[in-house]
Order: structure tokens, then C-alpha cells, then sequence
């Protein structure tokens, strides 16, 4: 029986913080692939998790080819090496469709393994991977129109995959605003929105025509000023101990249902502050794919 093992693909430029992450837990290291023996552990610089991985030996193209196939039949390949061979490998499976998501639409349900070549006769293999999606890459079909910048993706990603969209007719909030690219996202899913930040909106957002642009800085607002909120957003850059006593502010009020806050790091990262993030109930903290270095909050209510 071939060793089990629990593989993390670090995101990209953060091997350093996953290493630290799995400190004392990893049997070996190949690029960004980072194998345990021990059971998952909680990370958050992980762009995808892969379960029950195994390392399966190979004689040649067709035999990976069969094996994998034996095993379940979507998988996606993670370029790690022997591309050639990968790739002619990669020809004898299914095909699985890597579309660019449109948005807002679910993501697929069916299982997606994910394997690569860590020598020419020897394959990893994980039948069931943590994001449904090659790995990890959540890409959307862009709209390269109206946004004033990319930073609204970040926002399709996190409604794609928790599946909580805000609702028509909800009030929302965008904290640190400027240019607009968030406050577009939750305009277009029909939320009220309130504009905050001291520099203008792109003129395209600002005269959407229910966005309302308070040029304010976030930190001085009073919650009970604004009144009851369904979504507070904020990609605001500061450091996390500031974003920390806003987020409790708001908390504190009772006036605000959910969060999407960004948590920006410097030139290290501030793990104490995301454990303090991390420990509010309710609360859940994603890597995104068009993250760097920095993650995402996200707060409930209740669930």
C-alpha cells in the first residue's frame, strides 16, 4: 500500500508563508508542492489542497493514462515537469473545460483530481482537491468596459465561491471606494451603495444611479450615522490592526450583516493578526487567486 498523503499548492510568491504555515509537517517540497503525511491542516496560503494523494508508478504514457482513468475521471494536471510527457499524457484523458466562469454563476459539482510528474515513471495523484476548479484558478470571463480596475474580481471570486450574493434592494457600503471597481460589483447585483472614500470615483460609477459618493474617510465614519447595512466591503489599504478595530466598530454597532474586508500585509506577514481575524465567530478567511499579498475576511451575522 503506497503512502497517503495531503498536498498543498502554495499560492503564488507565498511559499515562504505556507512553509511556515505547515512547520514541522512536511515530508518534501517539489516548487510549489508542498507534501504532509499528516492530516489536513488549517492554512491559508494554499491555492488549492489536494486529499489522498499517492505517488503511482508509471511505464509509460498509456499506463498513466489508464490509472488515472481507473481512478476517477475528471482531472486536472498541475505543470510541475516532463511537460512534454505531461502534455501527451494530459491528451489520453477526458477532456475537462477550463471556460473562463461567467459571473454570477455556480461553480462545477463534479469531483476534479489533480496529479502531475515528479519523475519521468513516477506520478502524484489526488482523486479530490479543495477548489473544483484547475488548480485553484478561479478565472472569469473579464469585462474590460465598465470597471475602472481589476479589483472587482476579487469580489466575483468571493460571492462565486461562498455562493452568498447580495440581494437586489440590499444597502450596501464600499469602504476606501475609489476608483469603483467593487462598488460596480455590488451595483450590478442590485444593492444601494454607498461610496466612501476621500479621493473620486471613476465618473462611469459614480453616475450609476444607485451609488451614492461620500468623499469621507472610512475610519471616521459613525456606523449609527449610516444606519442599518447588509454588506460593509472594504479593499482598503491599511494595516491589519487599523482594518481590526474598524471591523469591530461596525461589529460592535449591530448595524452591519455581513463583511468583505482585505487584509494587505506589508513586507512580512502579520500571522497574529490573522489568527485575530480568523477567530471571530462566523468569520472565514479565503487566498484568492487575483490575491497578493494579502487575503479576504469574510463575516456573517449568523449563519
Amino acid at each position: 500500500m503506497s503512502e497517503i498523503y495531503t498536498v498543498y499548492l502554495a499560492s503564488k510568491d507565498r511559499e515562504a508563508d505556507l512553509e511556515q504555515e505547515l512547520k514541522g509537517h512536511i515530508a518534501e517540497r517539489h516548487d510549489r508542492l508542498f507534501l504532509c503525511k499528516t492530516p489536513v491542516t488549517p492554512v491559508y496560503w494554499a491555492q488549492n489542497i489536494w486529499y489522498d494523494a499517492r505517488k503511482i508508478a508509471i511505464e509509460s504514457i498509456g499506463d498513466a493514462a489508464k490509472k488515472l482513468r481507473a481512478i476517477q475521471r475528471n482531472w486536472a494536471l498541475y505543470p510541475h515537469d516532463y511537460h512534454r510527457r505531461t502534455a501527451l499524457i494530459e491528451g489520453k484523458l477526458p477532456h475537462v473545460s477550463a471556460k473562463p466562469i461567467i459571473f454570477p454563476s455556480p461553480l462545477p459539482d463534479a469531483p476534479l483530481g489533480s496529479w502531475c510528474l515528479l519523475d519521468k515513471n513516477l506520478m502524484l495523484a489526488a482523486p479530490t482537491c479543495s477548489e473544483p476548479v484547475p488548480n485553484g484558478k478561479y478565472l472569469f470571463a473579464e469585462d474590460r468596459d465598465i470597471p475602472p480596475n481589476r479589483a472587482y474580481l476579487k469580489l466575483w471570486e468571493v460571492f462565486t465561491r461562498t455562493g452568498i450574493y447580495p440581494q437586489p434592494g440590499e444597502k450596501a457600503i464600499d469602504l476606501g471606494a475609489s476608483p469603483g471597481g467593487w462598488s460596480w460589483v455590488l451595483h450590478e447585483l442590485g444593492c444601494d451603495v454607498i461610496s466612501v472614500d476621500k479621493a473620486p470615483l471613476d465618473p462611469k460609477i459614480a453616475n450609476l444611479p444607485r451609488i451614492t459618493a461620500l468623499q469621507d474617510s472610512a475610519f471616521g465614519l459613525d456606523p449609527a450615522a449610516i444606519g442599518p447595512i447588509d454588506w460593509l466591503c472594504s479593499d482598503i489599504i491599511c494595516y491589519p490592526d487599523r482594518l481590526y478595530s474598524l471591523v469591530t466598530q461596525w461589529m460592535d454597532s449591530g448595524l452591519v450583516k455581513n463583511m468583505v474586508c482585505t487584509l494587505k500585509f506589508q513586507a512580512d506577514t502579520d500571522f497574529e493578526a490573522i489568527q485575530r481575524f480568523a477567530s471571530f465567530p462566523n468569520a472565514r478567511i479565503l487566498y484568492l487567486y487575483c490575491n497578493k499579498h494579502e487575503l479576504t475576511w469574510i463575516w456573517r451575522s449568523e449563519e
